[in-house]
């Protein structure tokens, strides 16, 4: 897309500065670092002029978009600016909403120093050019000043948001704002620490014009019941408000400090009958997903996290929250987390909140303070208005549904049959769904909507609607009769042909192959 202009000038620029780069080691005698940067840069011109492009070919975006050194790259906000000017005359016409941006605006950030950080590295080894640091991600300023309308929108803003806020109506910082360095703005705030004297979210967002609060919830629902308990017996405790939350078909949420911990915690769970599995950073995205939807299905009662059940996780069916080691000063358990943790409560109606501390720190103050004002509004504005809460209906995952099927190890075909489809060899040894007797086979054999884990899928093959297909694990296949394989067969032959009348050679391979796996075992 780049005129032959640009382009040519584009490679005579790159020459420049790999000169430059190559006089630079030879004058410091890293030889080794030079040979690395002429040999690497001299293949890329050479893939750029032959095929157009070559590997990581945005480390030279600044040459070819003719930017100088320190300028900023293009990026998406460029795009809509240009489309407000096109189509309705002023580039200043769009609005950018960030959700969750007590998250999401410190990212902006963490952004630009990560990639900052990794670049340089490359950079001095002489693995890229200098300019390869320019095509990097926004700083915060420059993120600020290209958005000409932004909302905000958080259940617990942070303190950049209303910084930038005040900065941008004239008022004055509040306490909890004025202990940071001043002089950088709303960048400068990304580095500096909160003081510990600052005041709470809570009285800081009291002392700032301009915040929308959206308080009443249409559902009429409850901010949830707070109870703090000491730490004294707190499993035990916690056991017996479990047992009560599953005699009603509702779910737990434990939040513990450390990954040793929550394993613990869900492992003496186990151990008194209670299905409960644990869920932190060593768990992959997929399997997490996995978990969380087996938790609102029923095949799971509790799952013990650490900083993972915040913002966007929204289970109607949990109940009960439990935080252990509330009264900790810290990330996990500052205001903003309490406050974020706690919320996941607050769409079942009989949502509660157990808080397990020996003593009461500012953070639980400030969170439980705002959680009960919350509360009496809502109480209020229902009782004005006849609202009767109900807890939020949403529709259950379903297992052998298209992305869920992946994750579970199910699909489903055109006549509707489901079938299993983990890989050869089945589900890796001992992972969360074997613990706990559950999985594809176990949630396949059933609706999985029940709440019951279902049947080993060995008792169920010929007696459902279940079929396996050519990849199924041989410890599945162990337990088939011969005219059960002698089915699948005809099936399997039939599947081959129709790929193969499809063009899909690679597809009807794989159940050629599968045909003799199971030809050989009869």
């Amino acid at each position: 897309m780049t005129s032959p202009e640009r382009y040519e000038a584009a490679l005579g620029s790159i020459e420049d500065e790999l000169d430059d780069r190559i006089a630079h080691y030879s004058s410091l005698g890293h030889e080794l670092e030079r040979h690395r940067i002429e040999q690497r840069t001299r293949y890329d011109l050479e893939m750029i002029r032959e095929i157009g492009h070559c590997q990581s070919m945005e480390n030279y975006s600044l040459h070819f978009d003719g930017r100088e050194r320190g300028q900023r790259p293009y990026c998406l906000l460029d795009f809509f600016a240009a489309c407000a000017k096109q189509f309705h005359g002023n580039p200043d016409k769009f609005l950018v909403i960030m959700d969750e941006s007590h998250v999401t605006l410190p990212q902006v950030g963490g952004m630009y120093y990560g990639d900052r950080s990794r670049k340089e590295s490359l950079i001095e080894h002489g693995f890229r050019l200098p300019t390869a640091a320019d095509n990097r991600p926004l700083k915060i300023p420059e993120f600020q000043k290209l958005v000409p309308q932004m909302v905000y929108v958080s259940a617990t803003p942070g303190e950049r948001e209303l910084r930038h806020l005040c900065e941008i109506t004239g008022q004055s910082l509040p306490n909890g704002l004025l202990h940071a360095k001043s002089g950088g703005g709303a960048g400068q705030a990304d580095r500096d620490k909160k003081h510990p004297d600052s005041e709470s979210l809570y009285h800081m967002v009291q002392h700032i014009d301009g915040i929308a609060k959206m308080e009443i919830r249409p559902t009429g629902l409850l901010d949830p019941e707070i109870e703090v308990r000491p730490t004294s017996g707190q499993v035990a405790d916690l056991l017996s408000e479990i047992n009560i939350r599953i005699e009603q078909g509702e779910r737990t949420l434990v939040t513990v400090l450390t990954i040793k911990f929550a394993e613990e915690v869900s492992q003496y769970l186990n151990q008194m009958g209670v299905k409960a599995h644990y869920l932190h950073s060593e768990i992959d995205t997929i399997e997490r997903t996995e978990i969380i939807n087996a938790l609102r299905i029923g095949h799971i009662d509790v799952i013990v996290g650490i900083n993972l059940l915040r913002e966007g996780l929204d289970i109607p069916e949990v109940s009960l929250v439990a935080i252990f080691d509330a009264d900790r000063q810290g990330f996990l358990r500052n205001e903003r987390s309490l406050l974020q943790t706690i919320g996941r409560a607050a769409r079942n109606v009989n949502g509660h909140v157990l808080l397990y501390a020996d003593s009461m720190s500012p953070a639980m103050r400030a969170s439980i303070q705002q959680t009960l004002e919350r509360r009496e509004r809502q109480q209020a504005s229902n009782e004005a208005n006849g609202v009767v809460p109900k807890t939020i209906q949403k529709a259950l995952p379903k297992m052998n549904s298209d992305v869920d099927d992946l994750i579970a190890g199910t699909s489903t075909s055109k006549d509707g049959t489901r079938r299993l489809i983990a890989k050869k060899g089945g589900r890796k040894e001992g992972d969360w769904a074997q613990k706990l007797n559950i999985g594809a086979g176990a949630w396949a054999a059933g609706d999985g909507q029940d709440g019951s884990s279902g049947q080993n899928s060995n008792n169920s093959i010929g007696k459902s609607n279940i079929q396996l297909t050519y990849d199924e694990p041989d410890d599945v296949l162990s337990g088939l009769e011969p005219s059960q394989i002698q089915d699948l067969l005809g099936e399997l032959r039939s599947a081959m042909k129709e790929a193969a009348k499809n063009l899909d050679f690679e597809e009807a391979a794989r159940l050629r192959d599968r045909v003799f796996e199971l030809e050989q075992r009869l």
